[in-house]
């Protein structure tokens, strides 16, 4: 049975709220930056986004299934936390929207993953080749509508950005890498390397989103690298949630199949966790895991020995630790308080529903 993610205790109030408020600040400079594109690269990006079908028609929700739009918001946020203007920080916000639909094109073709939000992935719909260009085209209207920022920001905006990228494929090479490496044994993926690969993938992302946001709305230097800081630690607890559900999550909710991780073979977090173990279970589970082939019972049964080495409740707590710092992290660096709080707020929220 799917279980309620058990990172936080209650889920903030008005995070949905924020949420909308900031999807409806950046969604009218997202659509402007993907209409400079050639009108067959702007309909797949229509279909990324979740602005439209893959017949060009419009949503009727308008858009909403196409995600949360949880990077923009921390940009957004983290503006007006250092007592700055959500506004200013629009491009920054989508920059890094747009660097995220890229990364999120590019490995659904890596993984060979053919649903997403509850409908077939971009590749899946129109062809390797036209995911591939439309992920190129996204990442270079990326960089394209950082260079209107401000001139006096513009440099270290572009700065941000290109470290991000350079630690995103970094990452993408290492979580690569790991999928060549045995379960177990001295050649395993160890807890501190899976660490690692969560910052360079989903912290340098959220870290690039906060630290653009503080940049933009006027921080000095030494609040915007304290707010990269915030993102990344925030990114590390994301990714410890969104590895939990990967697992256990409800399809409804992620928009795909039970088990998804398990059934691609991923070293994940609560996998890797209950792995570095040395109970029965750890032992069944990694007899389980080196076998070829893993039927529906198998999956079933390899997520019960995850839960029962404690990998679940590992990752839960990682998650909850990392979350606990990021938004003391806030607090050190915020001069609007009434925005802190609300950035606090929104963080928690974010990883309680994190998919």
């Amino acid at each position: 049975m799917n279980q309620p993610n058990p990172v936080l205790t209650a889920t903030a109030p008005h995070g949905s709220d924020t949420l909308a408020r900031c999807r409806d600040l950046v969604t009218p400079a997202l659509r402007n930056a993907v209409d400079r594109l050639h009108p067959d690269l702007a309909r797949l990006a229509a279909y990324t986004f979740g602005w439209a079908d893959g017949d060009a028609s419009p949503r009727p929700d308008g858009g909403a299934g196409g995600g949360k739009s949880i990077r923009p918001a921390l940009a957004l946020l983290s503006a007006e936390a250092v007592g700055g203007a959500a506004e200013a920080a629009v491009p920054g916000a989508v920059a890094v929207e747009l660097v995220h639909a890229f990364s999120l094109v590019h490995d659904d073709i890596m993984d060979g993953d053919e649903r997403r939000r509850h409908r077939a992935t971009v590749w899946k719909a129109f062809g390797i080749g036209p995911a591939l260009l439309v992920g190129d085209a996204l990442l270079a209207l990326a960089t394209e509508v950082l260079t209107r920022t401000p001139d006096a920001v513009a440099p270290a905006a572009s700065d941000l950005l290109s470290g991000m990228l350079v630690d995103l494929a970094n990452g993408q090479a290492e979580d690569l890498a790991f999928e060549l490496r045995p379960w177990t044994g001295p050649e395993a993926v160890t807890l501190a390397e899976y660490q690692r690969l969560a910052l360079l993938k989903t912290g340098a992302l959220l870290g690039c989103a906060t630290g653009l946001g503080a940049l933009l709305g006027g921080a000095p230097a030494e609040v915007v690298s304290a707010m990269t800081q915030f993102g990344r630690q925030l990114g590390v607890a994301f990714q410890a949630v969104d590895d939990l559900l990967g697992i256990w999550g409800d399809p409804a909710t992620t928009g795909k199949p039970v088990f998804n991780d398990l059934r691609a073979r991923k070293k994940t977090l609560p996998v890797v966790a209950a792995l570095a173990g040395s109970s029965p279970a750890a032992t069944e589970l990694a007899a389980l895991l080196g076998t070829p082939h893993t039927d529906e019972r198998a999956l079933r049964r390899a997520a019960a020995l995850i839960d029962a080495a404690g990998g679940r409740t590992f990752a839960t707590e990682h998650a909850r630790r990392y979350l606990t710092g990021a938004q003391q992290s806030i607090d050190a660096a915020a001069v609007n308080l009434t925005a802190a709080a609300e950035l606090r707020r929104t963080v928690a929220f974010i990883v309680d529903r994190a998919h």
